[in-house]
């Protein structure tokens, strides 16, 4: 996540941050399923979703 799209995640309403951080969560699911059953190649995706998760969370706390 660049810097232009966290500025645009503080202008989105709780509601939208919330689906939007439940989609990161399952699609963060499901790539550690993937891992398990060694299907992903690219493993640094997994830590990307992670961090903007977070992101997520703290533009959410913050309102």
């Amino acid at each position: 996540m660049k810097k232009r799209e966290f500025i645009e995640l503080k202008g989105k309403s709780a509601e939208e941050l919330t689906h939007k951080m439940e989609e990161m969560k399952d699609k963060l699911h499901s790539l550690k399923m993937d891992l398990a059953a060694g299907k992903v190649k690219n493993v640094r995706e997994i830590n990307i979703i992670k961090k903007d998760i977070a992101r997520i969370l703290t533009v959410l706390n913050n309102q």
